[in-house]
């Protein structure tokens, strides 16, 4: 019996492994490496520290936000609706319409990419690369949509269609995008936008282009192609399983663990708690008789110094420590805040005793108390 031999192990965009053997014995694999191929985070929509759902221009689930300018209104929300392999989708749902839009107005969800998570692609070199990036989507209301790459600057601009064709029916849609070679384009390679990825749902005319798959000198949103999403309160989007990778090949969706996940998106926004009354926020000292004090070290170095994140209201929070409740009626102050952790103070709503330590946890499901270095 002849001994099998390995040759050659390549690492391709390809979307399977493939083995090649030779007459001889000769083994050849293709091996895709995939480890963290995924540039775009939490494109299964299954992080949502925040909770809730919003009704106006902001973050929903982490790292995606919505962005509505138009005369029609929605709402959006995380759903347990999704296709095989994944569990939640971001929805977006028309809940007032807009039939004639103005030329500046739109509706689009968008991902901001850190400069540092897109260095490699050399983008505003003759050595950019290639990126497919692949998704998830359904709709009531079928037609052309589009997907628009831009720089911070918006004066790089990449538009591509696609089509919903059936109703209320997940489809799976991929786009591939020549990178800019452009010496003039400013991408980013630090720790501010280096990409913004723009999910076009509506967009007036002077927020299309015809151009489709080069790059332009100006910021658009979608393609003169692009249906008008806000036409009907009946319209309804879903997105999930979003990925960008480098190639002109989708492959599978990279499925990460939900806690390496988490962290990744705590980068951005980081929340101490969503879980409601009577649970624990931190220890804490009374600076003054009406001052209270704590400190926390985030989990992972965050983008930029924070600013805070707060739903406040009376007795929100509770001060608990010497034989005596007081609460916090106000709102939370930031001080000597970095990207690595901060201290904050706050009133309360009765006197204590100074220098004394004490338990601070939410008393309200209301509460919330985080720290956002968003873009």
């Amino acid at each position: 019996m002849s001994q099998l031999k390995v040759n050659t192990i390549r690492h391709t965009g390809a979307s399977s492994d493939a083995v090649t053997l030779a007459s001889d014995g000769t083994c050849t694999a293709n091996i895709t490496n995939r480890f963290n191929g995924n540039l775009i985070i939490n494109g299964d929509m299954a992080i949502h520290q925040r909770t809730g759902t919003i009704t106006s221009t902001g973050y929903l689930v982490d790292r995606w936000k919505i962005n509505e300018d138009s005369d029609g209104a929605m709402t959006a929300s995380q759903v347990v609706d999704a296709p095989a392999g994944f569990k939640f989708s971001t929805k977006i749902d028309i809940t007032t319409a807009d039939t004639s839009l103005a030329s500046g107005q739109n509706l689009f969800l968008v991902q901001y990419l850190e400069g540092y998570n897109m260095s490699h692609l050399q983008w505003g070199t003759a050595n950019a690369k290639t990126v497919t990036l692949s998704f998830w989507v359904k709709s009531t209301k079928t037609g052309t949509y589009s997907v628009v790459i831009t720089n911070d600057s918006t004066n790089r601009t990449n538009a591509q269609d696609y089509t919903i064709s059936s109703a209320n029916t997940w489809e799976k849609k991929s786009l591939t995008y020549t990178g800019d070679t452009s010496t003039d384009a400013s991408w980013a390679t630090n720790h501010t936008v280096g990409m913004r990825i723009r999910f076009g749902l509506a967009a007036g005319s002077s927020l299309t282009t015809s151009t489709l798959g080069s790059w332009i000198g100006s910021d658009k949103v979608a393609s003169t192609n692009c249906v008008n999403g806000l036409d009907s309160t009946s319209n309804d989007f879903y997105f999930t399983g979003v990925q960008l990778e480098v190639g002109d090949v989708a492959t599978d969706f990279e499925h990460r663990l939900y806690g390496d996940e988490l962290l990744r998106c705590k980068r951005y926004f980081n929340i101490h708690s969503n879980l409601g009354t009577n649970t624990a926020l931190s220890d804490g000292f009374c600076w003054s008789a009406n001052e209270v004090d704590f400190m926390y070290t985030f989990p992972v170095e965050m983008r930029a110094t924070p600013s805070i994140y707060q739903v406040t209201g009376a007795d929100y929070f509770k001060i608990q420590g010497a034989n005596q409740a007081t609460y916090i009626d106000g709102n939370w102050t930031l001080q000597y805040a970095s990207r690595f952790a901060t201290s904050h103070y706050a009133g309360s709503d009765s006197s204590r005793t100074a220098g004394t330590a004490m338990h601070i946890t939410f008393n309200n499901s209301a509460a919330r108390l985080g720290y956002s270095a968003e873009f």
